[in-house]
Formats: structure tokens, C-alpha cells, sequence
């Protein structure tokens, strides 16, 4: 009986891309379930370390953003990865009250380095490494949705 490529350490043949959903409620570290699977997906196409490294980052900003800034009573995101060998597409969406995303503050790194809270930094981190990040937001909820290049 023939195993399955990613159990037995073989690499069958990479399909061109590759997509993975998902929807996760807010539980603690619940974000780590769709890292999971970005980094399966990843290595199984042969993605760097490095870029993974980098998605990593971005997936978790955008959906602790979305778990937490909601609005929800009982909070839940939606995550979809795309991916091909040259590009990974992260799509986070939430059903909350939605935001204006032109109303948000740049961070003062100087004030935030002397202050009790650290946080606040997760728009800024996701459009400083993304290749392309785009914010839709309205009384239906946020969409962040945000472009890596992998090669």
C-alpha cells in the first residue's frame, strides 16, 4: 500500500497552487492551527525558510488583529491561503463592526519604546512586509488581504 506523500517523506509532484480555508473562533493561540497549515503547504511546495518565516509574521498580525479588533460578541476569522512557488495571497476576513482604515495612527516608535503598551504595531508590521496589502472595511467587517512574494 502506497503511503501518502507527506506522511512517508516523499514529495509527489508540486501542483502549481495551492489553497488552504479555514475559520477560526477566538480561543487562545488559535492562530497557531493556520500556521500549521501555511507551513505544511509551504514546505510541501519548497518554499525557503526564511519566507516562510516572513508569512508567519504576517498571518498571525492579521488575525490577532481580526480576533481582537472586531467588535464580535463571539469573534471569528476567516483565513484563506493561496499559494503558488513565486507568491503566497493571505486573505483574513472578520464579521464585525468594521473600521476606517485612514482613521488609524502611525505608531511613534519614541513613545512606544518609553510606554507600559507595546501594542499597536500590527498595521504597520503588515503593510512594511507585504508586497502589496489591502484593507476593505465596512459595517459587514474587515478584509485584510496581503500579497508575499516567495521567490
Amino acid at each position: 500500500m502506497r503511503k501518502h506523500p507527506s506522511t512517508s517523506g516523499e514529495r509527489a509532484s508540486v501542483k502549481e497552487s495551492m489553497k488552504l480555508k479555514i475559520a477560526l473562533p477566538k480561543i487562545p493561540d488559535i492562530e497557531l492551527v493556520a500556521l500549521e497549515g501555511l507551513e505544511r503547504l509551504a514546505r510541501y511546495m519548497g518554499i525557503r525558510e526564511d519566507k516562510i518565516g516572513e508569512a508567519r509574521i504576517l498571518v498571525t498580525e492579521a488575525i490577532i488583529n481580526g480576533l481582537e479588533h472586531s467588535g464580535q460578541k463571539h469573534p471569528t476569522v476567516r483565513v484563506e491561503f493561496s499559494m503558488t512557488k513565486k507568491e503566497l495571497v493571505i486573505l483574513v476576513r472578520d464579521y464585525g463592526k468594521g473600521f476606517e482604515p485612514g482613521a488609524v495612527e502611525e505608531p511613534d516608535i519614541k513613545k512606544k519604546v518609553g510606554s507600559k503598551n507595546k501594542r499597536g504595531w500590527g498595521l504597520k508590521v503588515m503593510k512594511s512586509m507585504s508586497d502589496d496589502f489591502q484593507i476593505e472595511s465596512g459595517k459587514r467587517g474587515t478584509k485584510i488581504t496581503i500579497k508575499k512574494l516567495l521567490s
